[in-house]
This record gives C-alpha cells, structure tokens and sequence, in this order.
C-alpha cells in the first residue's frame, strides 16, 4: 500500500531517486501521506456518481505509529534526563564547554536533529557570527556530500540544489520579476572547507552546460579549514550516503494498514448508530419516510416494516486485528510493547529497562551516531576554533581557548530513574568499594554526580572536604 500511494505524489526527474525516498518518510513522520487523497473516508461515490475505492480515500483515522516510535527514542536519547555530558581533563575548560552548549541549546538542536534524521540522515550546520556559535538543523534530501577519498570521515564539499519558485524567491529578498512568480528556479549553495558559496538562481529548463553564478554579496568566506556541516547517518547501514530509516517500510505498511482498518471500523459503527429501515409494503412504495421514534409507521394487512441491523462481532474481530497489526509494526520498529496494564506498582530502573529493551536497544544504537559521533565532532570543531576565533559567550564574556590535544567522551545517564532502594543499593555499594580501595572517592562522587543532578564533580569534592573538617 505504501507504495501505491507513492504513486499520488510527484517525483522529480531532474533530482536523485534519494531525494523523493526521503520525503515520503518526511511525508510519514509529519502526518502528511494522504494529503494527494482528494475523497474523505465516508465519500463513497465522487462528484461525477462514480464509486471511489478505498484505496484513493483519506482515513479518518490516522495513529501515525511510526512518529510515536520516533518520538519515543529520541526521548530516551536526547530528554533533560537522558543528555550525556561532556568529559574533559581540565575542569575549568570542561565548564566553560558546558556554559557553551547550554548557550547553543545544544539539547534542543540534537532532539530536533534525531527526530528529523529519522528517515536516514540529517545535516547540522555550524556558524560562527559576531564571535559566537550556532546551530542549524537541515534536512539532506536536497543535500549530496562529498567524501575525502584518504579520509572517508572527513568532508569535502557539501552541495545543496533544489527547486523553488519565484514568489519564494521574492520572499527570500531575490530580484525577481512579477511575471516569473509562478517560474521554479534552481536553489544552490554548497559548503567547502573555507567557503559557503551561494549561487544565483537559475530558471529550470535553461542550457544545462551553463555553470552556475556565483552572488557574491551572500558567499561568506569562514576559512575555517573544514566544512562547517555534521552529516549524521541515522542507523548503521544504508548507503554511502544515508542510514536506515528508525521505521522501515514494512512498518509504514503497517501503519497505512491500521488506519484503515480502524477508519473502517469507525465506518461500520455509525451504521450500526443508524440502521437501514426497509419497509414492504406496495401502497407505499416510493413514498417519503421519516425514520424515528416519534414517527409511526402504518402498513397494510400484507406489509412489513423491519430495521437491518449490522451485529457487533465484526467490530471486535477488526480491534483484535488492529492491536495484532500493531504489535507487528512496533517489533519491526524495536518500539515500546510494554503495557501500563501490567506495571502494578512502582518499578525499580533495571526492571523498566527491561520491560523496554527492544526501545533501549534501539536508542543504544542512535548514541553512536547522534552521540559518539554528531555531538563529539561538534564539540571538536568548536575546539579547533577556539584557538583562532576569540569566541565569546551572550553576555559579552570570553570563553577562552580549549586544548586540543585533550580527548574528550561523552558520559550517558541511567536510561531510566533509579527508585531510592536502587540509590540506597548504590550508595552502599560504592562505600565498599571505596573502603576496600577498589575504587577512588573522585570516581565515586563522579557516579552520584549524574544521579543527583550535579554539574561540577570537583566543586561537590570541595564542599564536601570543607565539611568533613572539623570545626574550630
């Protein structure tokens, strides 16, 4: 089904077959798969007295599960709970980087670069303006990426081309003539290692030979050395270019299957709402009826009257169908099947992890490439331009040079909230190993820090050595 809808909407010659894969799961995540669909669910028959068949209808039901499994991992990745933090040797440049990112809002760029990247990749662009940073998400339909054949990790040039019409033009602040409002032009712009170079825009159609013009009055010459753009593959797999999709396309059948299946059924029950009347009775045929209970119907000595009621069996055998379909779906998607039915009390972090494995599992494997690899190439980026941009912080102040021969990894919380017998455990457990000389203080408190909400490790030490003293 998934591809048969694939038929109601345009693919674009002139652009890669990777370009139209990625908006129809764009098209899946948004809610937007059925918008070519011109009939609402209940149009049985079209304007012209032709039968419309389920298939070129629009659900009146849609559960998008697809969307609330992407939600729901890039919860357990990316939540105020869930966000790794950033180690460094030295803690007050560790600081300074932790002041940075909250000022980058480096949490809400990543929830938002995990949910988009969820058809197979996603692009963060990186700006320095006015001496600070910022982050931009892109999505990379319209994005091709070229590779440093003697390091295939580092990026060359990344091009963007698309096709956009004249009003958007207009808008953007382009000089284009009333008459060509309706005319699509090619968008394009590409990042290399020390320039973002935008070109003016083309009409679509024109002498295919022509290279493209450079604006000189956008072109902005970074000269930072490397392309200012994280590509971020979504799963492991895929292409060269992008990574599997967090919902393949047997779930996206799935889902199309439920949707109907329940817009059916929602259907079945407003007939049941209002049965059919059937009257037989010769005098009458053809005669208006009023069907209701304040209106009596009168038949003659061989007439009948009945109401053709529809039982509600069918309705519970689509239900069961619909709860099986679902639980299909979200195996395929290593989403969430636990059941808030079956937790009777409070239950301790490791029990919740493993009620949820399969969606651990799968925000385990996004932490590679969401983490390890688009959270610590940025931070290495902002390194490398700390020792030749003085960058400050909003409020004016300096935020200093980072080393850059000091390593830095990411630390990741607890996927869920330990109750306080599971603190109490802890506590107890590092105590022992702590007395036993198996393990230091500084790592211990290291370990609570992430559990108690404690940004600085070395200051708690230090309130805690001032208190352990004895008063004078």
């Amino acid at each position: 089904m998934y591809k048969t809808i694939q038929k109601y909407w345009p693919k674009d010659k002139d652009l890669p077959e990777r370009a139209f894969t990625l908006e129809m799961r764009k098209r899946v995540l948004d809610g937007e798969l059925y918008d070519r669909h011109r009939h609402p669910f209940h149009y049985e028959m079209s304007e012209s007295g032709e039968y419309v068949p389920l298939r070129e209808r629009r659900p009146s039901v849609r559960n998008n599960l697809c969307r609330t499994v992407v939600d729901d991992s890039v919860s357990l990745l990316f939540s105020e709970g869930h966000f790794p933090t950033v180690e460094m040797q030295d803690g007050q440049r560790k600081a300074a980087l932790h002041r940075l990112i909250k000022e980058m809002r480096l949490n809400e760029v990543m929830i938002d670069a995990a949910t988009r990247g969820a058809v197979g990749s996603v692009a963060i662009l990186l700006r320095v303006l006015d001496s600070r940073v910022f982050l931009n998400v892109i999505d990379t339909a319209y994005l091709t990426p070229q590779w440093n054949p003697a390091e295939p990790d580092t990026l060359l040039c990344v091009t963007e081309k698309r096709k956009v019409d004249g009003k958007a033009l207009q808008d953007a602040g382009y000089t284009i003539a009333d008459e060509d409002a309706a005319t699509q032009f090619w968008f394009q712009r590409e990042w290399d290692t020390n320039v973002e170079r935008w070109f003016v825009p083309a009409k679509v159609g024109g002498d295919a030979n022509a290279e493209p013009v450079v604006d000189l009055q956008k072109t902005i010459e970074h000269q930072l050395g490397f392309v200012p753009l994280v590509w971020v593959k979504n799963l492991p797999g895929g292409d060269g270019i992008d990574g599997k999709a967090t919902f393949p396309d047997e779930a996206i059948d799935t889902q199309i299957e439920i949707d109907y299946q329940l817009s059916q059924a929602g259907r079945g029950l407003k007939f049941m709402s209002d049965p059919t009347l059937v009257i037989r009775n010769e005098a009458n045929a053809g005669a208006p009826m009023i069907k209701g209970a304040a209106n009596a119907i009168m038949v003659g000595q061989d007439g009948d009257a009945k109401l053709l009621e529809i039982s509600g069996d069918s309705t519970t055998a689509v239900m069961a169908y619909v709860t099986h379909l679902r639980e299909v779906a979200l195996e395929a998607m290593h989403g969430n099947r636990a059941s808030n039915e079956k937790l009777s009390a409070a239950q301790s972090g490791r029990a919740l992890e493993m009620l949820n494995q399969a969606l651990v599992w799968l925000a385990d494997r996004l932490r590679i490439s969401y983490g390890e690899g688009a959270i610590l190439d940025l931070m290495q980026m902002i390194v490398r331009i700390s020792n030749g941009i003085a960058l400050r912080y909003k409020d004016g102040s300096a935020v200093g040079v980072f080393d850059a021969s000091q390593s830095m990894s990411l630390r990741w919380p607890e996927w869920f909230d330990p109750t306080l017998q599971d603190l109490n455990v802890r506590a107890a457990t590092l105590c022992s190993l702590c007395e036993a000389g198996l393990l230091s203080r500084a790592t211990a408190i290291k370990v609570l820090c992430a559990e108690y909400d404690i940004e600085n490790p070395a200051a708690e030490m230090l309130l805690i050595s001032a208190e352990r003293q004895p008063q004078k």
